[in-house]
């Protein structure tokens, strides 16, 4: 995999209320969409601008210890809500729209020293020292590469069923959303073609353009695509360079996380805690109070 270093200044911070995402929902996960709109109606939305490129970050406030989460791609900061609402106040929920997703502004790349520059330069804007670092797919392998370069930032990790080596060649299992147009004259054209990613990945909540013209999707095709192809080779030297605590949550029919690798990156790293949960890769919204509760019950061991 290619990186590259990164220069990184910032420059300014504006900050607004945050809107609540509309998706459908069944009967079993209302509850938890109830909790995440009101963590939402309470969030703070503030942009960080970032050598002249937006990151958006959500800061679910909290009196207590800082957890950053990471959101995988086709994802964004909102889709913690619901696990920032668990959390309470005792924890400081942040969850940032990493480049390229959400809010945040498409970069000219999406190299692992890019995505960690942006990290990084978040973090030392809100002062944060020390955190939790919770990361789900891309924001998985992102959380071990920067515990990796700079441990004393993490207190502990959390693997939401992320495994340690991809495997390269072939296709991005993503390369579908290449069919996506990025923009559309109504939003109700952008919700028909992601509707039935809602069920694994959660909301895909379309934005304005600023013009005015029409809307555009949270994250761009290509994009995504050259992201995703990205993450694919050999983390383990990330993964395996620090002992602080960490929690690997695998789904046991994950399309991700072979069991076979979760066992092995459970047993060749110190302080690892295992918590299997029967559903797929989509660990947080397929199974959300079993994800909750897991975070919740590692998080008080620390």
């Amino acid at each position: 995999m290619t990186t590259q270093t990164a220069e990184t200044t910032v420059i300014a911070e504006t900050t607004q209320a945050t809107e609540t995402p509309q998706a459908a929902r069944t009967a079993e996960t209302a509850q938890p969409t109830q909790a995440a709109a009101a963590a939402l109606r309470t969030a703070t939305r503030a942009t960080l601008t970032i050598d002249g490129r937006a990151l958006s970050y959500l800061d679910f406030g909290g009196t207590g210890r800082p957890l950053v989460a990471l959101h995988g791609h086709l994802s964004e900061g909102a889709s913690f809500a619901a696990l920032a609402a668990a959390l309470g106040p005792d924890w400081r929920v942040i969850a940032p729209d990493q480049r390229g997703h959400g809010d945040s502004d498409r970069a000219p790349e999406y190299t692992r020293a890019g995505y960690l520059a942006d990290l990084e330069a978040l973090l030392a804007h809100l002062g944060i020292d020390r955190a939790v670092l919770l990361g789900h797919s891309l924001g998985a392998i992102n959380a071990s590469h920067l515990a990796a370069r700079r441990p004393e930032l993490v207190e502990a990790l959390i693997d939401v069923d992320t495994a340690a080596d991809l495997p390269e060649g072939g296709p991005s299992p993503l390369s579908f959303v290449l069919g996506f147009p990025y923009t559309a004259p109504t939003r109700e054209q952008l919700d028909a073609v992601c509707g039935p990613l809602a069920a694994a990945v959660g909301p895909v909540t379309p934005r304005p353009l600023a013009d005015g013209s029409g809307w555009r999707l949270p994250f761009h095709p290509q994009d995504t695509v050259d992201s995703e192809t990205l993450v694919h080779g050999d983390h383990w030297q990330q993964w395996l360079a620090t002992d602080c605590p960490a929690l690997l949550i695998h789904g046991l029919r994950s399309q991700a996380l072979p069991a076979a690798q979760a066992q092995q990156m459970v047993t060749r790293r110190p302080r690892t805690t295992y918590v299997p949960v029967d559903t797929d890769h989509f660990v947080q919204h397929a199974a959300p109070e079993a994800f909750e509760a897991a975070v919740r019950t590692f998080l008080a061991t620390l």
